[in-house]
């Protein structure tokens, strides 16, 4: 019988019962009708009340027993789950270990390929090497993918687990092995690209200093091959700078002006760049009293470039040669030679004069003069090689035979040489220089050349 309707059935019963137990269903107005009326239903009472009780014993252990045979079957039910559960877990524990052994032959593999791909490199492998690694390292993924399937496929069977495990176990040594034949390999060839690198280094090394030998060498074969005067010549001629200046003052009738120009040149000691002349291609002259300049302006050109003169600064110890200073943008814009002083003045015996005005020059001897330091004297006796109209004089230029400047012409015979640059005064040319009073300075510096000696005047 359904449990359900049995308890519905037992559920009325009870509810009857109670129904016709009540006093209040005796109540009746008629006394005697009452009588046989409590008879009855007492009877029926009794006889539905036994029959019941007895519906309810049987439903009761029918349903004891249903109950029993219930918990019975949920015993039996929870002990096979909790086998099953004990199994599978015992299965997924046997999984996970051999999921995590996997993933670490994998994590090796994966090492094992950054190995390789770095050892190719460092090494320099060929392409077809490094396209050879890649295809065995793509075979090993696809086989490490496979062995992933295979395992995630059969992962039922602890059996299969173990032997799989030592299948991986033997590839795993195989890939050991390899990887150390790829570590000796790459480093075979790291030594062998080490070799060829310090080679290749020693025959850079060699080849630097070749050259600078070389350049050395040119470079004093250049310094002591002597130029023939022609060579200088056209050099200078190449290269001169038109050096011109105008100095005003009052005169008895108006303004008084006087011009001077001659030609010149750029010259350096290294450090500063100048360019060149005597006083006497100037205006300025040395007397007593000195003249007093108003105004002193000049320029310097070559070609179509014209750059005002700044400064003009008098020489020391012969303020008689005369330098303005050159900043190397004006040098640049000139787009003349700038001459070096001559380091080893004494280095030929014969030197080149140059008339930087005149257009003349010549080959000749200089000798030195102990009386005299920082001038050489020169031997016109021995003038030879002479080209134009040769009458030395001061403001000359003297080249070495190697085409550097050894100095300017002080009178007609002796010359002085340029080891630096110092001055005795300096004059700052504009349109109005009276407060340098040019008389006074001009004066002092004329009373210092009437000191020297009586053959440098």
């Amino acid at each position: 019988m359904n449990r359900s309707i049995l308890i519905v059935i037992c559920d009325f019963l009870l509810v009857s019962l109670l129904v016709f137990s009540s006093p209040d269903i005796n109540r009746v107005t008629n006394e005697g009708a009452e009588r046989v009326v409590n008879v009855e239903v007492s009877t029926n009472q009794t006889d539905s009340g036994h029959d019941l009780a007895a519906v309810m014993r049987l439903a009761l252990d029918e349903e004891r027993k249903n109950r029993e045979r219930l918990l019975g079957e949920l015993a039996k039910t929870r002990d096979g789950v909790s086998e099953r559960e004990q199994q599978v877990q015992t299965f997924q524990q046997a999984l996970q270990t051999k999921e995590q052994q996997f993933a670490a032959a994998q994590t090796n593999i994966q090492s094992l390929n950054r190995q390789l791909q770095s050892s190719s490199t460092e090494a320099l492998l060929s392409k077809e090497k490094l396209a050879a690694m890649e295809a065995e390292m793509r075979r090993q993924q696809e086989q490490a993918a496979a062995r992933e399937q295979q395992i995630a496929q059969l992962s039922k069977s602890n059996q299969w687990v173990l032997a799989e495990r030592q299948r991986l176990a033997g590839q795993l040594q195989v890939a050991e092995v390899e990887k150390r034949h790829a570590t000796e390999q790459a480093t075979r060839m790291q030594e062998q690209v080490k070799i060829e690198r310090e080679e290749k280094a020693k025959l850079v090394e060699g080849v630097k200093t070749l050259a600078a030998k070389s350049g050395e060498l040119a470079q004093e074969i250049r310094e002591n091959r002597p130029l023939a005067s022609n060579t200088i010549f056209n050099d200078f001629a190449t290269n001169r700078v038109q050096a011109r200046f105008t100095a005003s003052r009052p005169g008895l009738i108006g303004e008084s002006t006087k011009r001077k120009e001659g030609g010149t040149l750029l010259v350096t000691d290294g450090t500063n760049t100048f360019a060149l002349c005597h006083v006497q291609d100037t205006p300025l002259t040395f007397s007593v009293p000195g003249t007093e300049w108003e105004g002193i302006t000049g320029t310097l050109s070559r070609g179509s470039a014209v750059l005002p003169i700044r400064s003009l600064s008098f020489c020391w110890p012969d303020p008689r040669v005369l330098s303005i200073p050159v900043t190397l943008p004006e040098a640049r814009q000139l787009g003349c030679k700038i001459y070096h002083i001559s380091s080893d003045p004494y280095k030929f015996q014969d030197a080149v004069l140059v008339g930087a005005g005149e257009g003349y020059y010549g080959e000749c001897k200089f000798q030195i003069d102990l009386t005299t330091p920082g001038y050489v004297k020169l031997d016109n006796s021995f003038l030879k090689g002479l080209f134009g109209k040769f009458n030395p004089s001061r403001g000359d230029l003297v080249f070495s035979k190697t085409g550097e400047l050894l100095g300017v012409m002080a009178n007609n015979s002796y010359c002085m040489m340029f080891q630096k640059f110092d001055s005795a005064a300096t004059f700052r040319l504009g349109q109005d220089v009276r407060d340098q009073h040019t008389g006074a300075t001009l004066s002092q510096l004329y009373s210092f050349v009437l000191q020297l000696p009586a053959k440098l005047q």
